[in-house]
């Protein structure tokens, strides 16, 4: 009998993260306000028709350059060190993996962000995590950002959780992704997935999580009407504030959810075991009675 999986997936900023993994330092190292430049990204977007996540990917390249420091991945690794993180999320991943292992699962934790895998790889919690899912940078011969490598936006988010329910998590990897896999083969199933999130761009993901039998909460620093919303149009089952420590609101939920899935995990793996028995013995039953008539 495997173990069965749980899969925690994460936003990151504004979810694990106190703000945008762009502005504790890498903005400021560009000689910009963040105001300005989010204005800049956006105007670029706007003007260019592009996608929000290229026309901040493109603004941070043009920026660099400006400046005369063209962007590299080391540049952006070490700004990822700055990132402040919400209480509790430090310790948080060890606490729920030990509570699963309680309750005879394993605990996976997943990024699923429009933000920079560069600069998450920097942070302090960058290790606790079985696959970063982000957008990122491919650089050339000189170690030089020089194209978007992944693009990851609001809706593209849902891709990623397919992925993690089918175990193919090499983002090339688009035929064994789209290829037919039987339920029953597919390594995390919907069922045993928790969506973090802080708003409207996670509603996609947390829109699966329901259809699909899993659980989503989303986390907020201030309530807001946005944040009320969410449950109160059923895009979301939980809204907690975003306090990691243990005995918080969102702790304890987290740890009934886990509960609640790893009964179900229990029960369908004692109804698969019973129903093989029946098998087995419809089996050897219907060969003594082939041997009897021989």
């Amino acid at each position: 009998m495997s173990t069965p999986i749980i899969a925690l997936l994460y936003d990151f900023d504004h979810t694990l993260s106190t703000e945008d993994m762009q502005d504790y330092s890498f903005i400021p190292s560009l000689g910009l306000t963040v105001p300005q430049f989010w204005a800049l990204a956006n105007d670029f977007g706007t003007r260019e028709h592009v996608d929000g996540i290229l026309a901040y990917m493109y603004t941070m390249m043009r920026e660099a350059r400006r400046i005369g420091h063209p962007l590299t991945r080391g540049q952006l690794v070490q700004t990822g060190r700055d990132i402040k993180l919400f209480p509790g999320v430090e310790d948080w991943f060890a606490r729920i993996n030990a509570f699963g292992a309680e309750l005879g699962v394993a605990v996976e934790h997943y990024i699923i962000s429009s933000g920079l895998r560069e600069i998450i790889e920097g942070c302090s919690i960058s290790r606790e995590f079985k696959e970063i899912f982000a957008s990122e940078f491919y650089y050339d011969e000189n170690g030089i950002a020089a194209w978007p490598k992944l693009s990851v936006n609001y809706t593209s988010k849902t891709q990623f959780v397919y992925r993690i329910n089918k175990g193919v998590l090499d983002v090339s990897d688009d035929r064994t992704l789209n290829a037919s896999m039987p339920d029953d083969s597919k390594r995390v199933p919907f069922t045993n997935m928790i969506y973090l999130g802080d708003g409207l761009s996670d509603v996609p993901c947390m829109k699966m999580m329901q259809s699909y039998g899993g659980a989503s909460i989303a986390v907020y620093q201030e309530m807001t009407a946005g944040v009320k919303d969410l449950l109160a149009n059923g895009r979301v089952d939980f809204i907690y504030p975003a306090d990691y420590r243990e005995g918080s609101g969102l702790d304890q939920t987290v740890k009934h959810i886990l509960r609640k899935m790893a009964t179900v995990d229990v029960l369908t793996e004692e109804n698969a075991r019973q129903m093989q028995m029946i098998r087995q013995a419809e089996e050897v039953s219907g060969q003594l009675i082939l041997d009897d008539l021989r």
